[in-house]
């Protein structure tokens, strides 16, 4: 993917931002994906981490608020998050 000019990004770096990760209830999902995010956001604060179940509780859904740096953070956060089979969606 060709690199975006930074007048062109609709995301001003450095800017906190959130992503949404959802998949099927799991006793390892959420420290499974927070070791995931800090690889990508070292300082990340896992304790930040919103996590909310589904009516049914067969799914939980995480918010992790990170500290984007560039556009190709956010891409290689998002492709190895997405690539994680463990996560059914990621927004």
């Amino acid at each position: 993917m060709p690199p975006i000019p930074p007048e062109q990004s609709l995301i001003e770096y450095p800017s906190n931002f959130p992503i949404k990760v959802m998949g099927k209830s799991h006793p390892d999902f959420a420290q499974t994906m927070t070791e995931l995010v800090l690889q990508f956001d070292p300082g990340f604060d896992p304790a930040s981490v919103e996590m909310r179940p589904s009516t049914s509780a067969n799914y939980i859904g995480l918010t992790f608020t990170v500290r984007a740096t560039s556009r190709e953070q956010l891409d290689n956060l998002y492709r190895a998050l997405h690539a994680h089979p463990m996560v059914a969606i990621v927004l």
